[in-house]
This record gives structure tokens, C-alpha cells and sequence, in this order.
């Protein structure tokens, strides 16, 4: 997946958690062996910098 379409599935999870108090933005079981280091990357910037705290 290209950085914006992640940014993008990142921007609907956060949306449905309706900013929630005290909801934790993880990554379930893990990150895949062959996941692109590159996309976990752009995953925990999007949530930084859309997220409140």
C-alpha cells in the first residue's frame, strides 16, 4: 500500500473510534515478517499526527 492510502485507513480507524478517551491505536498480533519497514512507518507518523492527546 502506498503512504497515502495508509495514512488514509488510518484517518477511518481513527474516525470510528469517534475520539474516544483512552482508545489505543495498535498493531493487533504484530507486524508480518515481510511488511515494508516503510509502511509501519507511515502507519505510527499518521497516527502521531492525527490523533489527539
Amino acid at each position: 500500500a502506498a503512504p497515502k492510502e495508509i495514512r488514509n485507513r488510518v484517518t477511518e480507524i481513527l474516525q470510528r473510534a469517534g475520539g474516544r478517551p483512552g482508545h489505543i491505536f495498535n498493531l493487533g498480533h504484530g507486524v508480518l515478517p515481510e511488511t515494508p519497514v516503510e509502511h509501519v512507518v507511515a502507519m505510527v507518523e499518521a497516527v502521531h499526527e492525527l490523533s489527539s492527546r
